[in-house]
């Protein structure tokens, strides 16, 4: 047999291409389901994921991300008596041997830092806010507080990573990849999960955030987010090039579909369909996009409810009245991730910057969403990846203070459909350091198996077959917290 014959035949049976290809009916069913939905559906109904597997209570989710991870206890979690130990050493019956991360294993005491905000009780059930935040206070009774929330991950990166993954290690699906892998889009012209960033006032050159903590993982390259820039086009490209109009592009995608369409089909790789599928979305999105970016339809109260900030492109006031637009587009999942949240040093003015950027425009999705009747069918969650330590990093004084990284207990915010309003799940010790309700503890892995539950999947069953055996993005972990639920 000469070379040149030998090539088709070693490229099918290349192995990347042979594992890949009992996936490539699928991708192809999903191609044309964005360009002839109504004649793709007999073609995914036998091999699309069975979700919903019961009723859902929440149609869609918007993840306000507070990357840094908030002080639990200068927001939610008040521990007035550590006034009397200020400056006393952090008991070791307390801290029992903890993990300490290299920002504060070099200290030789661990004074305690008693918050200096004030509290208040809230609303008809009484939660406690910090005076920092009167906006996000303003709906206690529609916040269940979550402040048992715990993890493994002491650093950053691999607590992000394991919040948006289920693993501190990058290259697992993020969540709303899996939500999209198992529920669709319900808008053909908008990907199912969308993200947007922005840049905090507390600390500018904050953590970074990396494309993976919302990518696809080993799920099909459709499913992964589609982040909006927060400078420029939200989207790069959204304008053809001169002498490029809409039929000519049309005319070119469609010549390239089908020359993919029978490379697919003789080689069956599944990516080939998902690069496609792609082609396809940004194509819709050329239109899409810079309608829903156009906020001069809002009315004036509602650009005003959001504060000043709502008109700068990239804010946070701006993404979380886009993430409203969005949402009641049909895009499934829409996270906002705002930076600035690390407090090491420095902390009582940072969080005041923080919470400038997050506090107004926070309670004004809230009143936004509840006014168009969306609230009830929208899940809200707020929180970070860690929480804060009640003893100073570096030195303490009466005005200020630093907090290093606390995996043992933090606080998370949920509101919307399917949670109970007004009800505080959990409780911390004195020194706001380890969790005193064991029953009620809440894993990274528990929550993310709660927010499954109330899109209507079952964690357990919404799995995919990579490398020998089936992942989820819980792994082998994950209970769901029922007892938050309405």
């Amino acid at each position: 047999m000469k070379p040149q014959q030998q090539l088709p035949i070693q490229d099918q049976l290349n192995r990347r291409v042979f594992l890949g290809g009992a996936g490539g009916g699928l991708g192809f069913a999903a191609l044309a389901s964005l360009m002839q939905p109504a004649a793709a559906r007999a073609a995914t109904a036998a091999t699309a994921p069975a979700f919903p597997s019961f009723p859902p209570q929440a149609k869609r989710i918007i993840y306000l991300f507070q990357s840094g991870a908030p002080s639990q206890m200068d927001l939610f979690d008040p521990k007035p008596q550590m006034e009397k130990r200020r400056g006393e050493d952090l008991p070791e019956s307390i801290r029992q041997g903890q993990r300490l991360t290299t920002m504060t294993s070099g200290q030789k005491s661990f004074p305690v830092a008693p918050s200096m905000f004030s509290f208040a009780q809230h609303g008809d059930s009484g939660m406690w806010f910090s005076d920092l935040i009167p906006n996000i206070a303003r709906h206690a009774d529609r916040w269940c507080m979550v402040r048992s929330m715990y993890t493994e991950q002491i650093n950053h990166d691999p607590a992000i990573t394991f919040f948006q993954t289920g693993h501190q290690l990058a290259g697992r699906p993020s969540i709303g990849a899996w939500l999209s892998y198992g529920l669709g889009s319900d808008n053909a012209d908008l990907p199912a999960y969308i993200v947007l960033t922005s840049f905090g006032s507390g600390r500018p050159n904050d953590q970074p955030l990396y494309d993976r903590l919302w990518g696809a993982g080993f799920l099909p390259n459709e499913h992964q987010g589609v982040r909006f820039r927060n400078t420029g086009d939200p989207v790069l490209y959204l304008a053809d090039p001169p002498g490029i109009d809409r039929a000519l592009r049309r005319a070119t995608l469609d010549r390239i579909a089908a020359i993919n369409a029978s490379r697919g089909a003789a080689i069956g790789d599944p990516d080939i369909a998902a690069r496609t599928a792609q082609y396809e979305m940004a194509f819709r999105m050329q239109a899409s996009v810079p309608e829903i970016i156009d906020f001069s339809d809002e009315p004036k109260h509602v650009l005003e409810a959001y504060g000043p900030d709502v008109h700068r492109h990239g804010s946070y006031a701006f993404n979380c009245l886009l993430a409203r637009r969005l949402s009641e587009r049909g895009v499934r999942f829409v996270q906002c991730f705002h930076m600035g949240w690390d407090h090491h040093g420095g902390l009582p003015n940072a969080i005041k910057g923080q919470v400038k950027d997050t506090d107004q425009a926070t309670g004004a999705l809230l009143d936004d969403l509840q006014q168009r009747g969306l609230l009830d069918e929208t899940l809200i969650v707020w929180g970070g990846e860690f929480g804060r330590t009640i003893y100073s990093q570096g030195r303490l004084t009466e005005t200020n203070y630093g907090r290093d990284h606390h995996p043992r207990c933090f606080t998370t915010l949920l509101a919307g459909a399917g949670v109970q309003g007004g009800l505080t799940w959990g409780a911390t010790d004195d020194y706001c350091y380890n969790i005193v309700t064991p029953e009620q503890k809440v894993h990274v892995h528990d929550l993310n198996a709660t927010i499954l539950h109330l899109m209507g999947i079952d964690h357990l069953r919404l799995t995919y077959p990579y490398q020998g055996r089936d992942f989820r993005l819980t792994d082998v972990h994950g209970e769901v917290v029922h007892g938050i639920l309405s």
